[in-house]
């Protein structure tokens, strides 16, 4: 097979509000991390484990401007997108590594009435002016990018790792 793939599928909740860096010329990105869960019976003791995977989202622009406006530790978000690695030489002189998820598209699974019912955003929209921490009656619907729903359904039987 000559062509190759880099995509990543998630559903999960975040462990912490977005943290938001910004840059000359309005560019904006918003990190956070994801925890997806795992969980299964051992079939030995017949117990039921769950292992939880953290992730780092990186999000862009006005899509991260989205996320900071509307989600919060603990909601539940599917998100798109695809790996990239980045190194850099620590402070002790060791190359550090981190794996990250760069977010493409997104959608909010937490129910909050009207502020995230399902929206979805393409995170590659281009940039607009930075947005104010001030909450106005903008709804994430009018960030809505004309879709299908994903056939994913938020699962109701989910353990919070936090």
């Amino acid at each position: 097979m000559s062509g190759t793939l880099n995509k990543v599928m998630l559903i999960g909740h975040l462990g912490d509000d977005v943290k938001m860096n910004y840059f000359e010329g309005g560019n904006c990105i918003g990190r956070f991390p994801l925890a997806t869960n795992e969980t299964y019976t051992n079939r030995q003791t017949g117990e039921r484990v769950s292992n939880t995977e953290w992730h780092t989202v990186v999000v862009r622009n006005k899509a991260a401007e989205v996320c900071e406006k509307y989600l919060s530790k603990g909601d539940k978000v599917y998100i798109e997108g695809r790996l990239k690695t980045r190194q850099w030489q620590g402070e002790d002189g060791n190359m550090r590594y981190t794996t990250e998820v760069q977010a493409t598209d997104f959608t909010f699974l937490s129910n909050k009435g009207e502020s995230a019912g399902g929206a979805q955003q393409n995170a590659s929209s281009p940039s607009q002016n930075q947005s104010s921490n001030n909450q106005n009656t903008e709804s994430p619907q009018q960030h809505h990018q004309a879709s299908e729903q994903s056939p994913l359904s938020p699962d109701a039987d989910d353990d919070l790792p936090f």
